[in-house]
């Protein structure tokens, strides 16, 4: 059934008849039970609303006051928090299960490499957040997009585990804003075309917050707007099958990519509004490295085209802004906000015109991996901006550690602090890393100007480290071509100078010894990180020093370890480009071709020992 021809209402509200016939809210399994029950019980509740593709650099939070007034002025900023892979699938199934991509095996949006199938294949339909939740006497709701290659004809073989109840958008029209198809609960797919995708969603978010307050249990709620992703028009399924990779090169045939949509009753908003001129926008000299580092400048005509695809970003995302809005207000009205949890992130960051690049992500650079993280709820600090490195895989731990739950062995992110007390607390000893890895392609998805410009760019393979400590501030990174690039962004915030690019002038010194010093460990913790497991991934030092007497980057300069660090570990390096985690093609595996730095009686040898002799 196609709800065509009919009007949104005024505000976010949809025609009431076209809210019925998509069936009741009634969660799968469950009594509503009395309407006078505890709201929620002893538990918090926690609602999880996560945007698509929103920037932290191009300053999108800055043109959402109701975000402002509901959520950072209620709540933390962390200002330092990062996704992991900058693509919609791994992220959130990184989110949700709290395991890098490399753990998941889930490192691309379709199969064979990602997507749904990919996740179902991996086994984690029963290994993932809402099932852990249930399990805590939870009852767990989601709406919006879960993830890519979820659609009409897969939903069902099988359904997503772990959700009481569900309204799903699915491919091939997840990002076509005025022409989405959702899946509630175990019923078909039905289709919502001419009516706006977050007004759609906004409305059965309320929905399931009244069932949820119903119910008599505490809660969880995703919503997943898809604002401000590029609006795409898509005739393809994706290929379940997992076998031979897609080609790519023919993307054009399958799928029409576009700025996103707004909301009619926002299409006026911010007419003179640019992207930020900051100095990595469109620079004279080319930046980055490998495929990055050849690009030719943006012409006025693509700047003018880039700063529209801007606008309609920010215009999308006033849907979002109300959506907020609008969750704050019913919770409020259950007499269950002050007992609710809120989070509000992305799935990933973005660029547009940065280092000469059109829309899109999957890149390292600040903008594609720095994102938005505001929590608010109880006991959390109001009005703070934190600048702790908190990481997607930090999200499951902390939410397990709300619902009472214990820490998972296999989580690779630890519980993030949500009061000041805490916060300062645990400055000292907190993950200082992020680990940040990528396979496959990069996608263009604005207007392609130039005659020999590809929308897909395939070997777009790297391993990265990103690190914020007392008197540093790098990011580190591996090709699959096996190029370096490093960035001191305390002298560099923009990213602009590759200090390991054969033409750049290498400063003699770094954080006070030999430049190279520094290289040698920061590859050494990027050897560790890029196949880690568990706490592993969370304290990557205690790996190279098993002794516990290095817990950072300042600890690990100590000129005894020069030998350790500069001749006997092995080196980050690809053996070949691949589309996604094949190890063979990954290089040397510090589990089992690293060496430990280990001490005797006789004070510290000059010879490791291998990670799997001493483990």
């Amino acid at each position: 059934m196609r709800l065509s021809g009919v009007a949104l209402a005024a505000g976010l509200q949809l025609p009431a008849t076209a809210l019925a016939s998509h069936g009741s809210q009634k969660p799968l399994g469950e009594d509503l039970g009395s309407s006078h029950g505890h709201k929620g019980g002893n538990k918090p509740n926690i609602v999880f609303i996560l945007t698509d593709d929103q920037d932290l650099h191009m300053n999108s939070l800055d043109y959402l006051p109701l975000i402002k007034k509901h959520l950072i002025d209620k709540g933390t900023l962390y200002k330092r928090h990062y996704c992991t892979t900058a693509i919609c699938c791994p992220a959130r199934v990184s989110l949700l299960t709290g395991q890098q991509a490399h753990n998941t095996n889930v490192t691309d949006v379709n199969p064979p490499h990602g997507g749904y199938p990919k996740f179902i294949r991996q086994g984690l339909n029963n290994a993932y957040l809402p099932i852990w939740l249930q399990e805590a006497g939870y009852n767990t709701y989601y709406t919006g997009k879960l993830f890519n290659a979820h659609t009409v004809e897969n939903y069902n073989s099988p359904y997503p585990a772990g959700w009481n109840g569900s309204d799903f958008l699915l491919d091939p029209y997840t990002y076509n804003y005025l022409n989405s198809t959702f899946q509630r609960n175990q019923d078909p797919p039905k289709s919502y075309e001419g009516f706006h995708s977050v007004d759609v969603l906004t409305e059965k978010s309320l929905g399931f917050l009244d069932e949820a307050v119903l119910a008599n249990n505490p809660f969880f709620l995703g919503i997943a707007p898809i604002a401000p992703h590029s609006n795409v028009e898509s005739n393809s399924l994706g290929d379940d099958s997992g076998g031979s990779d897609n080609d790519w090169n023919d993307i054009d045939q399958y799928a029409k990519f576009g700025p996103p949509i707004p909301a009619k009753r926002h299409s006026h908003l911010f007419p003179n509004v640019k992207i930020p001129r900051t100095p990595n926008f469109n620079p004279d000299h080319p930046t980055g490295a490998n495929w990055i580092r050849l690009r030719k400048k943006l012409n006025q005509e693509n700047i003018d085209y880039n700063d529209h695809f801007y606008r309609q970003r920010l215009r999308t995302l006033q849907s979002v802004d109300e959506l907020v809005a609008s969750v704050v207000s019913r919770l409020a009205e259950h007499g269950v906000l002050e007992n609710t949890y809120i989070f509000y992130t992305t799935d990933n960051g973005y660029h547009i015109s940065q280092h000469r690049l059109n829309p899109g992500k999957e890149c390292g650079f600040e903008e594609d991996i720095n994102i938005p993280l505001v929590i608010r709820g109880p006991g959390v600090t109001t009005g703070v901006v934190s600048n702790l490195v908190t990481t997607h895989v930090d999200l499951a731990p902390t939410i397990l550690h709300i619902a009472g739950l214990p820490h998972r062995a296999d989580f690779d992110g630890e519980a993030i602090p949500l009061n000041q007390k805490a916060i300062e607390e645990t400055a000292e000893t907190r993950h200082e890393h992020v680990t940040v890895e990528f396979w496959g392609f990069a996608v263009s998805e604005g207007k392609l100007f130039d005659n020999d410009e590809q929308r897909l760019t395939l070997n777009n393979t790297y391993k990265a480290l990103r690190i914020i400590g007392k008197g540093y501030n790098f990011y580190y990174s591996v090709w699959c071509n096996n190029e370096h690039e490093l960035y001191d962004l305390t002298t560099d915030p923009y990213q602009i100078n590759n200090l390991l690019h054969p033409t750049a002038t290498k400063p003699k010194t770094l954080l006070g010894v030999d430049f190279h010093k520094v290289i040698a460990r920061l590859d050494s913790l990027l050897f560790v990180l890029k196949s880690c497991k568990g706490r592993t991934c969370i304290r990557p030092w205690e790996a190279l020093h098993p002794q516990g007497n290095v817990a950072n980057l300042h600890d690990a300069l100590g000129k005894r370890f020069d030998v350790f660090y500069e001749r006997q570990q092995k080196k980050v390096s690809f053996d070949r480009c691949e589309l996604g985690y094949i190890v063979d093609a990954e290089g040397p595996q510090f589990e089992k071709d690293g060496v430990v730095f280990t001490s005797g009686a006789e004070g510290y040898k000059r010879d490791g020992i291998s990670w799997s002799e001493w483990t």
